[in-house]
């Protein structure tokens, strides 16, 4: 996230590395699980939102972070901050414009469309013709309660995808 200067540690490049944090300067910079961060990376990422500036490993220069930082979770982060696992004062500075994507069991509707897009993109990539999707193969993913959220329907799809031998 922060870079670091050549030379800063045992086996840095020589000339460093630019850090993701810098990378995304003037842009947006993505932040999947910010719910599993460590209390260390948290107590870091917090100093560089509250200040909007960071140092490389081995700088003596500040940076300053002109980005803005998108975050995601599938932790409710405040059943989190109440059994301690994540700062509070870290998700007041992250929940400016909180988005709840409701869970694909919350949203069956989606999945015949979910499918098809898979099923494109699968077949496309592999270079096998789209199979379709019957029916009962539809209701049985319809009543499926997916834990694993739409990941786990992705997976599923490039399976089939992968093993079917005919339509």
């Amino acid at each position: 996230l922060f870079g670091y200067e050549g030379g800063a540690f045992t086996g840095a490049r020589a000339g460093g590395v630019v850090g993701k944090f810098e990378q995304a300067d003037t842009g947006t910079i993505f932040l999947d699980e910010i719910g599993e961060l460590t209390p260390l990376i948290q107590t870091k990422l917090l100093r560089v939102l509250q200040e909007r500036e960071f140092m490389p490993v081995g700088s003596t220069k500040t940076v300053q972070l002109n980005a803005r930082i998108i975050t995601a979770t599938n932790r409710i982060l405040e059943q989190e901050i109440i059994a301690g696992n994540f700062r509070e004062d870290l998700y007041y500075r992250l929940a400016v414009v909180p988005i709840r994507l409701p869970s694909l069991r919350e949203r069956a509707g989606d999945i015949p469309l979910l499918v098809d897009y898979f099923l494109k993109k699968y077949s496309e990539r592999l270079g096998t013709p789209m199979p379709p999707m019957s029916s009962y193969g539809m209701e049985v993913l319809m009543q499926y309660d997916f834990p694993g959220n739409v990941r786990e329907l992705e997976n599923i799809i490039e399976r089939g995808v992968a093993m079917s031998s005919s339509n």
